[in-house]
């Protein structure tokens, strides 16, 4: 299976490093400068389950040099995404299928507007990982879970096709049946976690010792249980615990993603994360008063 990844950020080259590893023909998409921080560098994953050093990389800055795509894992931040619309045009009508696993919703209905619901899969990413000041993956968990399913009847064949090769690649790769809800339910724990710990500037262990700080997650993922009902996603109180209970297993240091931007002073994901689920409470007609209060503080910080 020919595999373009456009975003070679930390998940990625993740999940590219580990595709390429284990036979699959993977090409990057990549931005002037992250081209040129992989010629000068090279690109590297260090892991709990293995590094892996890319002998051979093969990346473009020009869309047009890639031939015969099968599958685009689509891995930006959520304010890149309009950027990225132009390739996967021209990807899309070469046939590929677009496996989105940006954190949030909004992308899934911007991207099926403007490409159809056959070319656009479902896909969630549950994994720790960042890069070094030299653009290599520093995986830090045990987690590597990739979760994909079918948006559209046609895709089932493709869905077979992916587990069938990340069944031979070192990452935990799940077929969902029910795709939508896996993506409701990370983006209803992303949304906790991203938000608190940015909001805060704190990583989980310092908030956990806080316990009216760690009230705040419990009550973001409450907000966002009634928040998927509004679109007729049922999402249990078994399971609201059981993300409170991942909370609680997470090691001290961990942090969410946009946490680590706010700390390299990148931009922050916040408009797409928080904002998008306050544009989805506006059109349910309830009110987010939590997360309404986190998006505020967090968002003077977002660029």
């Amino acid at each position: 299976m020919n595999i373009v990844i456009i975003g070679a950020g930390a998940l990625g080259v993740y999940y590219g490093a580990r595709w390429q590893e284990s036979g699959q023909p993977v090409q990057f998409l990549v931005r002037e400068r992250r081209a040129r921080q992989i010629a000068e560098e090279g690109l590297y994953v260090t892991s709990p389950h293995g590094n892996y050093l890319f002998h051979e990389i093969d990346y473009t800055e020009n869309v047009e040099d890639i031939e015969n795509p099968d599958l685009i894992l689509l891995s930006v931040k959520g304010h890149h995404l309009e950027g990225t619309l132009p390739a996967l045009t021209y990807l899309v009508e070469k046939g590929a299928k677009i496996l989105p696993i940006l954190n949030g919703l909004e992308h899934i209905h911007i991207l099926q507007q403007t490409f159809g619901e056959e070319a656009v899969m479902g896909g969630s990413a549950y994994i720790i990982a960042t890069l070094n000041e030299r653009g290599h993956v520093v995986h830090s968990s045990t987690q590597h879970d990739l979760v994909f399913g079918p948006l559209h009847p046609s895709q089932q064949e493709l869905c077979a096709q992916i587990e069938n090769i990340s069944d031979q690649a070192i990452m935990d790769a799940h077929h969902s049946t029910q795709i939508l809800r896996r993506i409701w339910q990370k983006y209803i724990f992303i949304n906790a976690f991203s938000g608190v710990t940015t909001a805060a500037n704190l990583n989980i262990g310092t908030i956990r010792h806080y316990p009216e700080t760690f009230s705040l997650l419990k009550k973001v993922l409450i907000e966002m249980q009634q928040l998927a009902a509004a679109y007729d996603i049922e999402i249990t109180d078994n399971q609201i615990a059981q993300s409170i209970q991942q909370l609680h297993d997470l090691p001290d240091e961990a942090t969410s993603s946009m946490h680590q931007d706010r700390r390299k002073f990148l931009t922050l994901e916040v408009e797409h994360l928080q904002g998008g689920a306050l544009r989805l409470a506006e059109k349910a007609g309830i009110k987010l008063p939590v997360i309404e209060t986190l998006y505020g503080i967090i968002k003077p910080f977002e660029n």
